[in-house]
């Protein structure tokens, strides 16, 4: 498999064509290798346009969303980032390689421990994985200018966006199979946000969210 060639087939020919047209964005997924991140027995699907399954009810999402993702909330050197759902560290890979810090929760301890080996084995430094329930935040490092949720929530929990600084940006993809909108919720002011739809898609659901969570957005 020729690594170079595939990863530059899914950035021109599946990211692209899919209005991620940030430079910065582009270049990055030509320096984070996706494949690092994918486990060995599925490494021949780490360009595809796919979700990849990690085990212990995880999942990768598929890189055009991850792109969006990264977009979306314009990450910038000085700020902090929440990732909920580490999965297997690429997402939080990813956003440390703009923020300045990142803390991605996962509930299962052995993707946990696969994020911190991944992470480990490429040099990446400024990223904390946390083990525990993240579908309510991270109150221990409130409040941060960046919160991703790398699953799908059937609403933005209230816990989420009150751990949102002002100015900060959230990005969660909301709703149910098989109707799910990637939004982009921004907080104007102490009470005040405002909520972006970017794109209708599906994927797997947030392992952490209780079946009967409570919602306030």
């Amino acid at each position: 498999m020729n690594l170079e060639k595939a990863r530059f087939n899914m950035v021109e020919q599946q990211i692209r064509p899919w209005e991620v047209l940030d430079p910065d964005v582009l270049d990055l997924l030509f320096v984070v290798k996706r494949e690092e991140f994918v486990p060995l027995a599925l490494r021949s699907l780490a360009f595809s346009d796919c979700e990849i399954p990690l085990g212990h009810g995880g999942a990768m999402l598929a890189p055009k969303i991850e792109a969006h993702a990264l977009q979306a909330v314009q990450a910038r050197k000085h700020e902090k980032v929440l990732e909920v759902g580490t999965g297997s560290g690429y997402m939080a890979a990813l956003l440390a390689a703009h923020a300045d810090r990142v803390w991605t929760v996962e509930i299962s301890p052995e993707l946990a421990e696969m994020a911190r080996a991944n992470l480990k084995r490429q040099g990446i430094e400024n990223v904390v994985v946390e083990t525990g329930n993240g579908a309510t935040g991270w109150p221990a490092h409130a409040p941060y200018d960046i919160i991703v949720v790398s699953a799908a929530v059937p609403a933005v929990p209230q816990e989420l966006l009150a751990q949102l600084k002002v100015g900060g940006r959230l990005f969660a993809i909301v709703g149910e199979a098989p109707a799910m909108t990637a939004r982009l919720i921004t907080r104007t002011g102490e009470a005040a946000f405002s909520d972006v739809g970017l794109f209708e898609t599906s994927t797997a659901p947030l392992a952490e969210m209780p079946a009967k969570p409570r919602f306030a957005f």
